[in-house]
Order: C-alpha cells, then structure tokens, then sequence
C-alpha cells in the first residue's frame, strides 16, 4: 500500500476552495499575456537593460538575488514560458555556480507547488475518469517513482510544465517527486545558466542546446531506468539460471 501521508487529496476540502484557486491560477496566466508580458521577457529586452539590471546586481547583491528567485518560483509556479530566458539572465547576473544553484532551487519550489495544486484540483477526478488503466498505470509510475521522475526530467523532449502537472495524478509522495526535481534538473540548468555569459551574443533562444548536449542528457535518462529494467528482467533470469 502507498503511503500518500504527506500528499493532499483534491478529494479533501471544500469545493469552492478548488474553484476559487483553479480561477486565481487562470486569471494570473490571462493576465500575463493581456498586459503584454511576454513582450518583457524577451532576449532583445535583456540586452537592452544589461548595464542597468548589472548595476542593480552589483549595489544590492542580496536583494537582487532575492528578487530572481521568488520571479523564478512565481514564472515556474503559473507555468509562464519564461523559464528558459530566465535561466540566461540569473546566470548572467549571478555567474555559473550561484546562477545554478538559485534556478535549481526555485525551479524546485516552482515545480512542487504546481505538483501540490494540481493534486489538489483534479488528481482524483482524473484518475476515476481513467479506471483501471489508470489504476495500472499509477501502480507502474507509483513503484518506480523516483527513477521515472529522473528520467521524465533528464530528457529535454518532456516540458517541464507537464512533468510538473502528470505526477500528480499518481501516488508519488510530495519528497520524491522534489528530490527527483532538485537532482534532475541539475545537468540542463547548468548548461542554460552557463550560456548566459555568451548572452549579449546571443541572438535568439532556440537552438542553444547542442546534439552533443542532447545526447547525453538523453543517455543520463536512460541510465536512470537501468534499474527498473534490471528488477523487472534481471531477477527472472537470475530465477531461470
């Protein structure tokens, strides 16, 4: 039996709780785009301000790094398509190391209150909605989570807003589902936050990640399911010998 202790139920709680946050969510992302904040987050809007958001990094170093993180944990939290540019800009700011270590951290946090509300919301109407290949597929997931979890954030082919919504129809627990986030997300942050040096030469977002990048990203993946394979085929054979 899975322990789901830790984990809320979208079951529990009043309904108009659930409408009342599901509205908040949707009314945030609305407005995101009707004051025209996508045309903010852009590469050419960076650029422009480099010297200034530089200036404002140097005088109030704490502050600054304060502000990036908690903008980082709301983007990620309302699955705004900023992460990328984001990731950029703190490394730009913040150098390699801390640049990493603050995307990491709130792309985590992020991460984990759209896990939390998603369960909340609607993980229990979708998993009666799905029946018994649901039950199955929750058992599969549920069993392996950490492992799958891994390999859902190591591969760059999954975004990341979704990773952070299918868990929760399943019974991971809150810890696994962060800690797999915080260790997975590690190598890829590390190579966007690392590109942001080169960002006042850089001309577009898209095409930063290498074939090379890829593949071993998508190789570190798989890796993490060599022991799911081994449980499954390696004992029976073991069995058979």
């Amino acid at each position: 039996m899975t322990d789901r202790s830790d984990t809320p139920s979208s079951a529990s709680g009043k309904p108009w709780i659930r409408i009342a946050l599901a509205a908040t969510l949707a009314a945030v992302v609305a407005l995101f785009f009707v004051l025209g904040g996508p045309k903010y987050f852009t590469l050419d809007a960076v650029k422009a301000h480099r010297d200034a958001l530089l200036r404002l990094t140097e005088l109030h170093y704490g502050a600054a790094l304060a502000i990036a993180f908690l903008v980082y944990v709301t983007a990620v939290s309302f699955s705004l398509p900023v992460g990328l540019l984001m990731s950029l800009t703190i490394g730009f700011l913040f150098g390699r190391w801390v640049g990493t270590a603050v995307v990491v951290l709130a792309a985590t946090v992020g991460a984990t209150i759209v896990f939390l509300a998603a369960r909340y919301l609607f993980a229990d109407m979708a998993r009666r909605r799905m029946g018994e290949l649901g039950r199955r597929i929750n058992a599969g997931f549920t069993a392996n989570a950490f492992h799958y979890m891994l390999f859902l954030r190591l591969l760059p082919l999954f975004p990341f807003f979704l990773v952070n919504l299918a868990p929760a129809l399943t019974d991971i627990p809150v810890r696994t589902f962060t800690l797999a986030t915080l260790v997975g997300i590690v190598p890829l942050t590390f190579v966007f936050v690392n590109f942001g040096h080169s960002l006042g030469r850089l001309d577009s977002l898209s095409g930063l990640l290498s074939p090379e990048t890829l593949a071993a990203s998508t190789l570190l993946g798989l890796a993490t399911l060599t022991p799911i394979l081994w449980k499954k085929f390696g004992s029976g054979n073991r069995g058979n010998t």
